[in-house]
């Protein structure tokens, strides 16, 4: 099964990058946009992997304390549009952790250096040069307080994302679900 490790975000953040998306829309770019249940924030991807228990087992032991993020600004990439978050040493610090109990259980993982941020819209176009959004991000802060193993499965309308088990410091311990 494909699995990575990511942010999944409460309600009122994942209303406000709907807002964002469609403000997009309304600025004239096309293209596939995420769906409302798959926003997340990738922090690693594994990719195919028998075990997610593993994983988890390595997840628990990572200390991991809540912290908070910044959107920073929408950005296009490729064909991409994502919203960049700000640099944080409390989450670039969790990801090392991440990375380095990972890599000393053996788990294989993408290596490409972490970059914060959303995907909003992939396969995207526009007409105009890129749009200027009346969107100021950063005075939004969000709480992160739970980091989940996700499993992707190709579905009829796109891929399907599914909480395997995670971290969540608001129960006092880790959680596999």
């Amino acid at each position: 099964m494909r699995l990575f490790v990511a942010l999944r975000f409460d309600d009122e953040t994942i209303d406000r990058l709907l807002e964002l998306q469609e403000a997009m829309k309304n600025a004239g770019i096309e293209g596939r946009y995420v769906p409302r249940e798959n926003l997340h924030m990738t922090l690693l991807f594994i990719g195919e992997y028998k075990n997610p228990d593993d994983i988890l087992d390595l997840m628990e032991e990572i200390r991991f304390k809540p912290f908070h993020v910044r959107m920073e600004h929408i950005e296009k990439y490729r064909d991409l549009y994502t919203v960049a978050f700000s640099v944080n040493n409390e989450l670039e610090a969790y990801v090392r952790r991440l990375r380095r109990a990972l890599g000393d259980g053996g788990v294989p993982f993408d290596r490409k250096k972490f970059y914060p941020h959303v995907t909003m819209v992939r396969k995207a176009s526009c007409k105009e040069e890129f749009p200027i959004l009346p969107e100021d991000l950063s005075d939004f802060d969000i709480e992160i307080s739970h980091v989940s193993l996700m499993r992707s499965e190709q579905g009829k309308n796109g891929m399907i994302y599914s909480e395997m088990g995670g971290t969540d410091t608001s129960k006092g311990e880790n959680s596999g679900l």
